[in-house]
């Protein structure tokens, strides 16, 4: 053999070998970014969080989420909308990013290129405006669902706008968001990111006297009231499998849960 063929073949070596390590890195890296996905943030609340269905519970600064993996998206996003969060801080949009909190892997924001769907935030943007790096969170990819223009840009966007103003005229809100994940959804994209045919919210009032209203909604353009939306959590609990509030003394929560009242709630219109 030889000493040109040793060089090539030390040289060879010494690549394999460098880019086996930069893999290895790579790997460690995303152990550490899961792990720290699974300790509770400042921000968040743990004992408000709903129950998930697929053990893959994520929390960032800003909101907390659970990963559906055969869905590609978030079953749930929760997190507390405080009147001092309702900031008019105007940061600059971000490009969208893969979640790599997402043990199993988040979809990737070019499944939705092309698809005739918007990146609908689950967390909003707006509602995270107070301080940029929770802003930019609510860019990652595991924080949205694929949501037709009009719906987004209207009923839907009527209800978030719904919820600031009761955030701030109750010193605070809980809310819990997501779509309704089932069996032979339409997909988009290589990855097979859901499409759900209906999306939820729910928002809980812990001041005293407290109370909860919840919305299902067709995704569908609509020009109906919100209140035409209202039902019971119980039977969103019903259709997804998710129990929301947990932690609440049973006794409240059955009251809150069955309840389908918006009378207490005040409405922008």
């Amino acid at each position: 053999m030889n000493r040109k063929h040793i060089y090539s073949i030390i040289a060879v070596a010494l690549v394999t070998a460098i880019y086996g390590y930069e893999h290895y890195l790579k790997i460690q890296d995303k152990e550490l970014i899961v792990t720290a996905g699974t300790e509770i943030k400042e921000n968040t609340n743990a004992y408000y969080l709903p129950t998930s269905t697929t053990g893959q519970v994520v929390h960032h600064k800003g909101y907390s989420l659970s990963y559906n993996e055969p869905h590609e998206q978030a079953e749930w996003v929760a997190y507390e909308l405080k009147k001092a969060d309702l900031s008019k801080s105007h940061f600059k949009r971000p490009y969208f990013e893969i979640d790599e909190a997402v043990a199993t892997g988040a979809a990737h924001w070019r499944n939705y290129k092309n698809s005739g769907y918007d990146r609908g935030h689950l967390c909003p943007a707006a509602d995270r405006q107070y301080n940029k790096e929770v802003f930019n969170e609510t860019f990652l990819t595991s924080n949205i669902t694929p949501q037709d223009h009009d719906f987004n840009s209207g009923i839907w966007n009527q209800l978030e706008q719904q919820v600031r103003y009761w955030a701030k005229i109750y010193d605070g809100v809980y809310v819990v968001t997501g779509g309704v994940l089932k069996d032979h959804l339409k997909s988009i994209g290589s990855e097979s990111v859901s499409v759900p045919e209906y999306f939820y919210k729910v928002i809980f009032d812990r001041t005293e006297g407290a109370k909860m209203i919840a919305f299902l909604i067709p995704h569908e353009t609509s020009n109906k009231s919100l209140k035409k939306y209202v039902v019971s959590v119980d039977a969103i609990e019903e259709l997804t499998g998710i129990d929301f509030f947990p932690n609440l003394k049973d006794s409240l929560e059955n009251k809150l849960e069955a309840r389908i009242n918006y009378q207490n709630w005040r409405f922008v219109n």
